[in-house]
């Protein structure tokens, strides 16, 4: 992947006008269609599978009077005045006239109706007025809302206040604010501070900023087909934001550190994308699976919001190794430090063993100084930080959770005030009374029976259907909707139901909005452990991957769990127990947000993850090269630790931003992730981490060999791409070849063979002698179907093993011993691989092509119309060769591999061979000839003109890669 990512970054470098005007394009089209066309938001909080959502989908089609949308209007009487005054009894009258008459409206139940229940307070200085829409909250529209509001006016003319709540009146658009805004100042000012220069400061920012732009607009765009939280937009912002500014920050950060060291502009752009972009790319690819793992919940507002996230690190990653690279390339060299500056010191101190230490050197002495007192230190901090953890409630934002100023909440405090809290969130108690034959008999015995249960405050009449075959009762809870109690009578109904079925033949289902959530929270709560075990399991996994150690990702593990626990603890404590609230601006304790912890755990678990890397990949690096374990974690997080707590610093205030003036939903999001990320990028990685590996010592390294062999490499440091870079400087000094092998080891295993090392230029011919077996694997090497052991190898330019795809490109193999086409003749065989290899445009001209081909070899091999007559299978041996030969040829490529399974015996069969293949093949093509032992059918160097180098695979093994290269260039056939 590194060198994938090289590539692109040097390719983004050179065209940078070009990627610069395709991010502009795309943030204008996608925000700008997104703000024309989409922007509606909607709360849907739906969860297939559950009784609650079963119940109500059952009444959406049976009873829709009841299934749609709800609304309550809070009239309040002046002070000292009755609701049941005369002329505050009429405005109600006329308020609910005015309310009935929208034609979205089905039904309106006034206090003063019959079965409208407890629709008036104890002292009369207020009343309810329900109301029930024609469909759901999706089919209502910001403008019936406001109309809905507008008719407020009939009983404010007469004196009366007027409060709306009701779930049509949750939040359906999204915004930011001043203090959102502080957030990426307080992030520019850490990257001035990191940077030292306006300019490099910049870049992540813009870069950033282009990102969340393209994420927010095509959010709006999909909110015109799909319902989309008004939470959405603004967890992709706050995520896209941080990641965006963190992801270019690594690579602009190795960019100038390399700079500073003396690296060309372009070649450094290309290595930060390769190595840090690798990380990068690692961790993005990590927050993304994990985002995406929300979908096996299957709460569908849930998905939709992790997959908005997913997309704005998606965005984020792409902009980091496209956008950014390009922006380099218009910076050039002046991003390049100043000698003498901070930055460039910072830079050399590493080589320089006189150097100041750094603060993150002297802090990593400091830990590793007394790292068992650092460990039970961390520890002891997030255990206890975590302990508000345990009493966690977990449920969904209500109108007791907006802002103190809206109608909605103000609503909600009337009605709390008035009649108890339980009015905002009764719960809907759906009966099949398809086998009662009492009807309302049996409701009235049923509602008895709903009403000695505790907590209960009001237990409405039972309300049939026209068709007699369902009905409901509403029970109000004395408590809050978000309240324990108010679970636990919903747990109680469950409970009651076969009673009542034994009873009364009728099935009970629980329902509404209250019932809804409580049926969310226990979901997600009962998903938390199984991803949180996913979560960590895939960590140690991943990391086991990069830094092939079994000790160093179960740590970092464990660290994960505990910065996980502590934010979790910190955020109960602030929202639960009110520690604190009042400096974020929480003006409503209660439960957490419920899907808060799974949702904080996904998006931590990459960032940990990109810390993580960062500081122990270059520990792992300096330990393969010393085996010094001490001086590898301090070189490494010396190395690290200043890029590290910039980034944990930038995520901290970005996501922080969004707490005092956020969203209801946000804030308890926005305040886990801050907490979790200063807690794990500083108390984990930053000091826990380095104490651990100090007592662990050199075994923090360990890996059995069995787990070494099955797990595959991950390149996440760019080792294979230094590979790359010194094979490519290797390619660039040497002699002008096709192929060119120096130390050269094939096979695999014991069955190794080598050193070669040779040199054939265009047009020459390699005649490889040995084993089939040992062909076999000389000639899948030069094809770049397997990898070289050992040593070096380029083909037609191209390093191996690193651009094998390309040289695969380039090299076409035959084997004179495949009996695949042994029935067909020359001319059909070759008919159909054209066919398959040249590009479409140019397959009606197959046969053309082909017949050129039959009367050339035929001519070579001095028999006309032999190749159209004679299958291939009943040629001769020579004759055979060479029409496997062509089909090879006729593919164009400058080297072509062929393997005759039969030693020529006869000499001068042997040379009319050579001949008849130096006659077909273009003179500027090298042709690698596989054969069972040496012929001898040259007089000297030469055949037809073209140079001949002899390669005898059949040398002694010697599976050292360093073993001294037997040179056989130059021997005669």
């Amino acid at each position: 992947m590194a060198t994938l990512l090289y590539r692109l970054g040097r390719f983004a470098y050179r065209r940078a006008w070009a990627i610069i005007g395709a991010w502009i394009a795309a943030l204008v089209l996608i925000l700008g269609g997104g703000a024309v066309l989409g922007g509606n938001m909607q709360e849907s909080f739906d969860i297939p599978g559950t009784e609650s959502q079963t119940a109500l989908d059952h009444l959406s089609a049976v009873f829709p009077q009841v299934a749609g949308a709800g609304a309550q209007a809070v009239v309040v009487a002046p002070d000292g005045a009755s609701i049941s005054d005369e002329q505050f009894r009429a405005a109600v009258t006329e308020f609910e006239e005015e309310i009935e008459s929208l034609d979205f409206v089905d039904t309106v139940l006034g206090p003063f109706d019959d079965y409208a229940g407890k629709a008036i307070s104890d002292d009369e200085s207020m009343a309810r007025i329900q109301v029930q829409f024609d469909g759901s909250r999706v089919d209502i529209s910001d403008a019936m809302v406001d109309e809905f509001v507008a008719t407020q006016s009939v009983a404010e003319d007469a004196g009366l206040t007027v409060e709306f709540g009701g779930q049509i009146f949750q939040q359906t658009s999204f915004g930011v604010t001043i203090v959102e805004v502080f957030g990426v100042l307080f992030a520019g000012v850490v990257l001035l501070i990191t940077f030292g220069s306006i300019r490099p400061a910049g870049m992540p920012l813009l870069s950033a900023l282009v990102g969340v732009g393209v994420v927010i607009g095509g959010i709006l765009l999909a909110s015109e087909v799909t319902i989309i939280s008004n939470s959405a937009p603004l967890l992709a912002l706050m995520i896209g934001l941080a990641v965006g500014i963190d992801y270019a920050l690594f690579i602009l950060s190795r960019h100038r550190t390399q700079l500073a060291l003396g690296e060309d502009p372009e070649e450094s752009a290309a290595m930060a994308v390769g190595t840090a972009g690798s990380a990068v790319v690692f961790a993005g690819v990590t927050v993304i699976i994990a985002l995406l793992g929300l979908l096996v919940v299957n709460i569908p507002f849930l998905s939709v919001m992790g997959v908005g996230a997913a997309f704005a690190v998606l965005i984020a990653i792409l902009v980091a190794i496209t956008l950014l690279p390009a922006l380099l390339g218009l910076a050039g060299s002046k991003l390049t430090p100043k000698e003498g500056s901070r930055a460039y010191k910072r830079a050399h101190a590493l080589n320089d063993p006189q150097a100041k230490p750094s603060m993150g050197l002297r802090w990593v002495r400091g830990v590793m100084k007394r790292p068992l007192l650092a460990t039970i230190g961390v520890v002891a901090v997030l255990g206890g930080l975590a302990i508000p953890a345990a009493s966690l409630d977990l449920n969904l934002p209500d109108n007791g959770s907006e802002a103190a100023d809206t109608t909605q909440r103000k609503a909600y405090d009337l009605i709390s005030d008035g009649f108890g809290a339980g009015f905002n969130g009764p719960l809907i108690v759906s009966l099949d009374i398809t086998q009662t034959t009492d009807i309302l008999e049996d409701l009235d015995a049923i509602g008895a029976k709903l009403g000695e249960l505790d907590d209960v405050a009001f237990v409405s009449q039972g309300l049939p259907d026209e068709t007699l075959d369902t009905a409901i009762i509403q029970v109000t809870p004395d408590s809050a909707p978000d309240s324990a109690e108010t679970k636990e009578l919903v747990q109680a109904i469950r409970d009651l139901a076969p009673e009542i079925e034994d009873e009364f033949g009728t099935t009970v289902a629980v329902t509404g909005f209250t019932a809804i959530g409580i049926d969310i929270s226990q979901r997600l709560t009962d998903a938390l452990v199984p991803f949180a075990l996913i979560v960590v399991g895939l960590s140690i996994i991943l990391l086991m991957m990069v830094f092939r150690s079994v000790l160093i990702p179960v740590k970092a593990a464990i660290g994960f769990l505990l910065s996980v626990a502590a934010a979790l603890g910190v955020t109960v404590a602030v929202f639960q127990w009110g520690w604190g609230a009042e400096l974020i601006h929480v003006d409503h304790l209660g439960p957490i947000l419920s899907f808060m912890p799974i949702l904080v755990m996904a998006v931590l678990f990459g960032l940990a993850m990109d810390y993580e890397v960062f500081l122990v990949s270059g520990m792992r690096e300096e330990f393969v090269k010393t085996g010094n374990a001490r001086h590898a974690i301090e070189r490494g997080f010396a190395g690290g630790s200043r890029v590290v707590t910039a980034a944990a610093l930038i995520m901290f205030f970005v996501f922080f931003a969004f707490v005092p003036e956020g969203a209801g939903m946000i804030k308890p999001i926005a305040l886990g992730l801050a907490a979790g990320i200063a807690f794990d990028a500083f108390l984990v990685r930053m000091t826990l981490g380095p104490a651990l590996m100090t007592l662990m010592g050199r075994s923090a390294w360990w890996l059995p060999r069995w787990l070494q062999r099955s797990l595959p490499q991950a390149d996440i440091e760019g080792e294979h791409l230094r590979d790359h870079r010194e094979a490519e400087a290797w390619v660039a000094n040497g002699p002008d070849a096709v192929i060119r092998a120096e130390g050269l080891m094939v096979g695999e295993g014991v069955t190794a063979f080598g050193p070669l090392r040779f040199t054939a230029p265009a047009g020459s011919f390699v005649l490889a002698s040995g084993s089939t077996d040992d062909r076999a694997l000389f000639a899948a090497t030069l094809a770049g179907r397997l990898s070289p052991v050992g040593g070096r190898l380029q083909v037609g330019g191209h390093p191996l093993p690193s651009e094998s795809s390309r040289v695969a490109r380039i090299v076409a193999l035959a084997d004179a011993g495949d009996g695949q086409s042994a029935e067909a003749t020359l001319g059909e065989v070759l008919r159909e691989h054209l066919r398959s290899t040249l590009p479409l445009r140019e397959a009606g001209s197959a046969a053309r092509v082909a017949a050129r081909w039959v009367a050339r070899a035929s001519t070579a091999v001095g028999h006309d119309g032999i190749f159209d007559e004679t299958p291939i299978g009943r040629l001769g041996r020579r004759e055979r060769a060479v029409a496997l030969a062509v089909i090879a040829l006729a593919e164009g490529t400058p080297v072509v591999v062929i393997d005759i399974p039969d030693s020529f015996t006869d000499i001068d069969e042997g040379r009319l061979l050579l001949e008849s293949l130096a006659e077909l093949a273009p003179s500027h093509t090298t042709v690698v000839v596989g054969t069972p032992l040496p012929t001898r059918a040259m007089d000297g160097d030469s055949v037809a003109g073209r140079t001949v180098i002899l390669l005898d695979l059949t040398s002694p093994r010697d599976n050292a890669i360093d073993a001294p290269a037997f040179d056989t260039m130059g021997v005669l056939l």
